[in-house]
């Protein structure tokens, strides 16, 4: 089969890299990384597949991966078989239903929000204040109440919803490129169908791509085990 079928573009979330589930049993988070971008070199130059970020998306996963102290062959290997491109954010149309439905969704989370607000308030005025707790030493009630609303307040308010920079702007290179959006977030996995885009779960996303050169070349499969 020629690989002329396969020839199609994907946009990467950060996700995609630093999830556990492309890890192969006992297998580092480098070594996962690795095997995942040999993986987009063989399927770029054997079946035409093309990867992108935003640069906003490579600025983020670079951070995680310097915190991860990563070796310099997996910023070689990204920046060489990744391409980084700017969404084209003047040109590429939103239709007016997703504004809509994401005013509509901020309005209920703000409601929520101050729903799980009131609540920690309430629990505060029920305490004994800055009386430690009986299994910690330095933590207090009014600490432990201001932990839990700031758990509950950011579940609130972000989970599920486009939140930041990063997640638009891989949706919309994704709308302008006409391409399959490659993440673990489920929040952004929720946006795709109203921006109408096709996804693959990150944890699918390796074995994908081995299907797709196994099938162009059987061996081939077999050289990337």
């Amino acid at each position: 089969m020629s690989g002329d079928a396969f020839k199609q573009r994907f946009v990467l979330d950060t996700s995609l890299f630093v999830t556990e589930e492309i890890r192969r049993e006992d297998e580092s988070l480098e070594d996962a990384v690795l095997r995942l971008l040999e993986l987009i070199a063989h399927a770029r130059l054997n079946l035409g597949i093309s990867c992108y970020v935003p640069p906003t998306i490579h600025d983020e996963l670079t951070t995680m991966l310097e915190a991860r102290d990563v070796d310099d062959e997996v910023y070689s290997k990204l920046n060489t078989w990744v391409v980084r491109k700017h969404p084209d954010r003047y040109e590429v149309s939103i239709p007016a239903n997703v504004v809509y439905s994401f005013v509509d969704e901020m309005s209920d989370r703000v409601d929520r929000g101050l729903r799980v607000s009131e609540e920690a308030v309430r629990r505060a005025e029920e305490t004994n204040g800055h009386e430690p707790l009986e299994d910690h030493e330095y933590k207090t009630e009014i600490d432990d109440v201001i932990s839990d609303l700031r758990e509950k307040y950011r579940s609130a308010m972000r989970t599920g919803v486009l939140d930041s920079r990063e997640d638009f702007d891989l949706l919309i290179l994704a709308r302008e490129l006409e391409a399959g959006v490659v993440t673990e977030d489920r929040g952004i996995i929720a946006w795709t169908e109203d921006f109408g885009l096709r996804y693959i779960r990150g944890r699918e996303f390796p074995d994908l791509l081995e299907q797709y050169l196994a099938t162009v070349d059987p061996a081939e499969k077999r050289t990337l085990d």
